[in-house]
């Protein structure tokens, strides 16, 4: 039996959750999300407690135990809470910018480059930072790689865009020639 998805799901106060015979939705104060269901799953709420239980002991149904318990863990933090990720930059003239729903990102390149930004998901630029926000974690995390991408950390001298908590392995540069050999 999965260990997570035996752990019951805290509803905090603020959020609902509700169910159909083909969705989950779960609604707070940040927004609405949902999920469809899975007939391998069964979801059942006690007051402020939710528990996902699995319909057999297929290995589908023991995949898809602790795939529902986070799915609805994420959505209710992210409706409550919200999601957010951290990305810095590294570089001379790296810049970013927010101009509308679009974030304009110079990077190095002979030209700026503009990343339309999905509806749902906020950037706040910083000086040599940007926040990715949002209330759908697979979202967030998407939007953040997708800019990560851009321009990602060199092992050199660690130019590129990174997140806030990525360490990266530097590598020594070039060795000079010994003096007096040919």
């Amino acid at each position: 039996m999965s260990r997570i998805g035996r752990r019951p799901i805290e509803i905090p106060s603020g959020v609902t959750v509700t169910m159909t015979d083909s969705t989950i939705q779960v609604v707070g104060p940040n927004g609405t999300l949902s999920v469809p269901t899975d007939r391998l799953v069964k979801l059942t709420i006690d007051g402020q407690t939710m528990h996902v239980e699995r319909v057999g002991d297929s290995n589908a149904a023991r995949a898809r135990h602790g795939l529902y318990w986070a799915l609805v863990q994420n959505m209710i933090i992210g409706t409550s809470k919200g999601f957010e990720r951290r990305l810095e930059m590294k570089g001379v003239g790296y810049r970013a910018a927010k101009q509308g729903n679009d974030l304009v990102l110079n990077l190095g390149y002979s030209h700026p480059i503009t990343v339309n930004l999905p509806e749902g998901i906020d950037v706040m630029v910083e000086k040599t930072s940007m926040i990715v926000k949002g209330i759908d974690k697979q979202m967030v995390g998407q939007v953040a790689a997708n800019i990560r991408s851009l321009r990602p950390p060199e092992p050199y001298k660690g130019k590129g865009i990174r997140y806030s908590d990525e360490i990266i392995r530097m590598k020594a540069g070039k060795a000079a020639k010994a003096a007096g050999a040919k």
